[in-house]
This record gives C-alpha cells, sequence and structure tokens, in this order.
C-alpha cells in the first residue's frame, strides 16, 4: 500500500506539468489557425496588409482573452464541483460508513479481487478518513483533483495564444516597418505558420501519446484546412461584393 501511495505522489507533478503543457500546446494551436485563417481570409480577398493587421491584432487579443476566461471558468467550476463531491462523501462516510465499506468491497470484488481481499483493502483504506475518501473519489467516481490553479491556467492559455498567435502576422509587421522590402508577405506567413504548427503538433505527444512525426502532420494538414477554407471564402466574397 505504501509502495502505491508513494508511486503515485510521484506522478503527481508530471499530471500537474502535462495539465499545464495541454494550455499551451492547445492555446497556441488556437492562435496560429484562428489568426492565420484572419490572414489567409484577408490575402483571399486581395486586402493590404494593414488591414490583415487590424484584423489579425484584434482577432488575437479578442480570442485570447476569451479563451483565457473559458480555460479559467471552465477550471474553477471542475475545481469545485470535485469539492462539491468531495464533501458528500465525508459526509455519507460519516453517516453511513458501513454502507460505504459495502460498496467499496463490492467495488474491488468487480475488479477481481477475491472476497477476503476486498475486505482487507477495505479494512486497511477505512482506517483514514482522508485516504477513504481520496480513493472513493478516484476509484469509484474516477475524479483527480491536480490542485491546479485557474489563475495559472488562464494566464497560461492567453500567453500561449498570444505568443504563437502572432507568428502568421510577424512577417506583416515586417512589411509594415520597411514598405521598402518587396517580398510576399502571405507566402512567408503560410511558410511560419506550417513550421509552428508540425512544431506545436509534435509537442501534443506528451499529452496524446502519438508519434511526434504523425501529430505534427495531422496538425498541420487541421491548420492547413482551416486556412484554405478561409482564403477560399475570402476569395469569394471578394469578387461577390467586387
Amino acid at each position: 500500500m505504501l509502495m502505491v501511495l508513494h508511486r503515485e505522489k510521484l506522478n503527481h507533478t508530471p499530471k500537474i506539468a502535462g495539465r499545464y503543457l495541454k494550455s499551451i500546446v492547445y492555446g497556441g494551436l488556437d492562435g496560429i489557425i484562428t489568426t492565420f485563417a484572419v490572414v489567409a481570409g484577408v490575402a483571399g480577398a486581395s486586402l493590404s496588409s494593414g488591414i490583415v493587421l487590424i484584423l489579425g491584432f484584434a482577432n488575437l487579443i479578442g480570442d485570447g482573452i476569451s479563451m483565457a476566461i473559458g480555460d479559467y471558468l471552465s477550471t474553477k467550476s471542475e475545481k469545485e464541483y470535485h469539492k462539491l463531491e468531495q464533501s458528500k462523501e465525508k459526509k455519507e462516510i460519516l453517516n453511513y460508513p458501513y454502507l460505504e465499506k459495502g460498496e467499496m468491497i463490492l467495488f474491488y470484488k468487480k475488479r477481481g479481487l477475491s472476497d477476503s481481499e476486498a475486505n482487507k483493502v477495505v479494512s486497511i483504506l477505512s482506517k483514514s478518513k482522508g485516504l477513504w475518501v481520496d480513493t472513493i473519489m478516484r476509484e469509484q467516481l474516477n475524479m483527480f483533483d491536480a490542485r491546479e490553479s485557474p489563475l495559472k491556467n488562464g494566464l497560461t492559455t492567453f500567453f500561449s495564444f498570444i505568443i504563437f498567435g502572432i507568428i502568421p502576422l510577424f512577417i506583416y509587421v515586417i512589411k509594415y516597418i520597411f514598405p521598402s522590402f518587396s517580398f510576399n508577405a502571405f507566402i512567408f506567413a503560410i511558410i511560419l505558420t506550417a513550421i509552428a504548427l508540425f512544431m506545436l503538433g509534435s509537442t501534443k505527444v506528451k499529452i496524446t501519446g502519438k508519434h511526434w512525426f504523425l501529430s505534427g502532420i495531422e496538425t498541420l494538414l487541421i491548420g492547413g484546412f482551416a486556412a484554405v477554407a478561409a482564403y477560399l471564402v475570402g476569395y469569394l466574397l471578394a469578387g461577390w461584393v467586387g
């Protein structure tokens, strides 16, 4: 039992780190894809670089704040729900200990333990009320408290969205600052975005467990599909309006 608890303690930190990595990866992916979709749509409509910057940065800040608030509220709600269920289990253990023991014994028997083994495990767990509640939360309810901060999650998502979302706009900023430079900003934006999408997709393997190359290609294709769709919409609308 002590070995199991020690192993869970060791595995706790990577789970927390993985949760923040999730905010970084998905915040970054959303930032790149949505911002580049704006860039592609404007390019498809053959509008000026100034319009790209205006719409791009407006989308970047607006969507970044929206995603951060969403991550903050979802994490906060999840923690509040976990705390509520934990409180219910504490009351049930206090008021109906034999009923709770019977449910746990039945649970472990369904998992393959014999009657005597299940009784022995429950007898050990029930000696500590905190351990008993935690075990019910994890084993029976499949609920885990990663002790993460809603504020940190929200801020992580926001900054990841901004940092990666600015990549498709970066080359347009350069062109705006140095108007004498002659190059196709949209082509460079495509290249930079494709590289960033592949790299972020490869990073997802720490969460999804997929092969890094396949994960990178998958993310690149999804982002590319969104960009092509936005480009075609901009192109068709420009022709129709014009």
